[in-house]
């Protein structure tokens, strides 16, 4: 193969040394800052319609945090060592609390009967029923149909899931779930 010309190499080096530096300066100028000192890559995105959109209620920490004190003090008082958990909408976990000596397992069972409810917007004992009729649910994963599972919910539709797990029944879990809901409303 016979080797390029001198000027065809310098004329090659020079196009793309152009095209790196057309590159470079359009990645500064998307990223200068505009008036406020902020990059301007936020303008240079593509803004979605309104009709293209949905706002959804959330729990707020501090409003998750209160549930969860109050599902693990109502624990307490029965002399009960249980985990709480609390998920948005989306099952994703706000605030897990493991009480003082609760079990390794109730951590993890919290979660899942907290993002069960939510899921389903309905307390997790009631869809333990449900598996009669559909016994692939349990399949699913992340979930977990036991009792101690209770939806949150704000205009009627689910906004979040409070769990529990570690008491000797999942009928006390769940009551302690409620606990959590309660304090929301006060």
């Amino acid at each position: 193969m016979q080797m390029p010309s001198m000027r065809t190499r310098i004329i090659t080096g020079a196009a793309v040394l152009a095209a790196v530096g057309v590159t470079a300066v359009g990645a500064v100028a998307v990223a200068a800052p505009d008036d406020t000192g902020h990059g301007n890559a936020v303008t240079a995105a593509a803004q979605a319609k309104p009709q293209n959109v949905v706002a959804t209620d959330h729990l707020t920490v501090a409003a998750a945090a209160k549930a969860a004190q109050a599902a693990l003090g109502a624990a307490a008082k029965a002399d009960q060592h249980v985990s709480v958990s609390v998920v948005d909408r989306n099952g994703n976990t706000i605030v897990t609390l493991r009480g003082d000596g609760a079990g390794p397992q109730s951590y993890k069972a919290a979660e899942e009967k907290a993002f069960t409810s939510v899921s389903w917007n309905a307390p997790t004992s009631a869809l333990v029923k449900r598996l009669e009729q559909a016994p692939t649910l349990k399949d699913i994963p992340g979930t977990l149909f036991l009792a101690g599972g209770t939806p949150v919910q704000a205009k009627g539709a689910p906004i979040a899931g409070i769990g529990v797990a570690g008491a000797p029944t999942g009928d006390l879990d769940e009551q302690f779930a409620q606990a959590g809901v309660a304090a929301l409303n006060q």
